[in-house]
């Protein structure tokens, strides 16, 4: 029911159609206002580090830990860099700082994307040591992974309550692969 049908006033400008888009926007921005306050606790070392990070890498979830995750913004225009891998996107500008960007669909698979609509760039934690963002299909927010059972078919594996599976994603470690880290052609390759 909405306001007219309600007799509950709308501001001067406002049309009966505004007011649940501006209800999705306000719920929207208390959501991305609580994930943030909680990523920032758990990168803090505060009680809430329990919590992982969902996102869906092309078509699979990852849990990424909270004190490895920056900040998550909408994906932003690239600036291409020649003579790199494929699964390296290009340069980002952030908030005032330039990014690589890894499309770790691509990185993980070389014929996957997680090129989309509901892509997302994840910035590492500060405290990784690299300005690098990663591209990820989709970010489902907030997730436990001690409230989730080990998979019986994969041992690296949980399952959600609702069956999903889900895959524990180090980012530190990623950091510390001598693939990841040389984003550059082989000579060969040029």
């Amino acid at each position: 029911m909405n306001a007219v049908a309600t007799g509950q006033a709308l501001a001067p400008d406002a049309t009966p159609d505004a007011a649940p888009h501006t209800a999705r926007r306000t719920r929207l921005r208390d959501y991305q206002a609580q994930l943030l306050a909680r990523m920032q606790a758990a990168q803090n070392g505060a009680p809430e580090a329990g919590h992982q990070l969902g996102v869906m890498i092309g078509s699979e979830r990852y849990l990424l830990e909270l004190t490895e995750a920056g900040e998550i913004v909408p994906l932003a225009q690239l600036a291409g860099v020649p003579l790199t891998q494929p699964w390296y996107l290009g340069l980002a500008n952030v908030r005032g700082s330039l990014l690589g960007v890894i499309d770790l669909a691509r990185y993980f698979d070389k014929d996957a994307s997680a090129a989309g609509p509901e892509a997302r760039l994840v910035s590492l934690a500060p405290r990784l040591g690299f300005n690098c963002a990663l591209l990820v299909t989709r970010v489902y927010g907030l997730r436990r992974a001690a409230a989730m059972t080990p998979d019986g078919q994969q041992e690296t594996r949980l399952r959600d309550l609702d069956g999903n599976a889900w895959t524990p994603l180090s980012l530190a470690a990623l950091v510390r692969e001598e693939r990841f880290l040389h984003v550059a052609l082989a000579p060969t390759n040029i």
